[in-house]
């Protein structure tokens, strides 16, 4: 039996509030699969094993009434601290980016599927950049994205700054990407960058 074809990995990199999610949905209209780490962090948080280990580094207050992790007060917890932050972060990605090797596996077996493309907020910072064949940046201008980031469910601008401080600088993440797309103008303006880069990689 013939192994797997290997999907080319495309990794999206940008700044709080740049744009990263509204590319990787674009590249899944065009038949790419997106692995969401942060939608795999949220499933994480429901497993027992997790939260028992999270409650222990940062408490009971941030469970809910019904013994759940409530994420808002995780995050007002580790939005706080810099080194809150960090500890989190030791908890959860390993986890992450061992689900995310499970879902590349299982993509690749999927005929109809023509690329992965990783939304993942910490991707350089994880040494993940590696393991991508495609780095694209998402570059936005730091007035739009803090307009953004202000939008309920996303972060107050202490949060953002912190988020941000614990990143590779948008600069070396800019200098590593083999593509960069504008997100300072319009939607469809962004749809067509995506298109281009997307017809080069599957052509390739």
């Amino acid at each position: 039996m013939d192994s797997p074809e290997k999907k080319p990995i495309i990794g999206i990199l940008g700044g709080v509030g740049s744009g990263k999610s509204t590319v990787a949905a674009e590249f899944a209209k065009l038949g790419c699969k997106v692995i969401d780490a942060d939608k795999i962090a949220h499933e994480l948080l429901e497993s027992e094993a997790v939260k028992e280990k999270i409650v222990a580094s940062f408490g009971k207050a941030i469970l809910d009434s019904a013994g759940k992790i409530n994420r808002k007060k995780l995050g007002d917890v580790v939005f706080a601290d810099a080194d809150k932050l960090s500890l989190l972060n030791n908890i959860i990605h390993p986890l992450v980016l061992e689900r995310a090797e499970q879902l590349i596996k299982q993509i690749n077996r999927q005929n109809q599927i023509k690329a992965i493309v990783l939304d993942m907020p910490l991707l350089a910072e994880v040494g993940w950049d590696r393991r991508c064949d495609k780095i694209i940046f998402v570059d936005c201008k730091r007035q739009l994205r803090i307009n953004r980031a202000k939008k309920p469910s996303l972060f107050d601008e202490n949060q953002r700054k912190i988020r941000e401080n614990f990143q590779i600088s948008l600069d070396n993440k800019r200098n590593i990407a083999d593509n960069v797309i504008s997100n300072n103008s319009g939607f469809s303006i962004l749809v067509r960058q995506v298109v281009d880069i997307f017809s080069c990689i599957v052509d390739n």
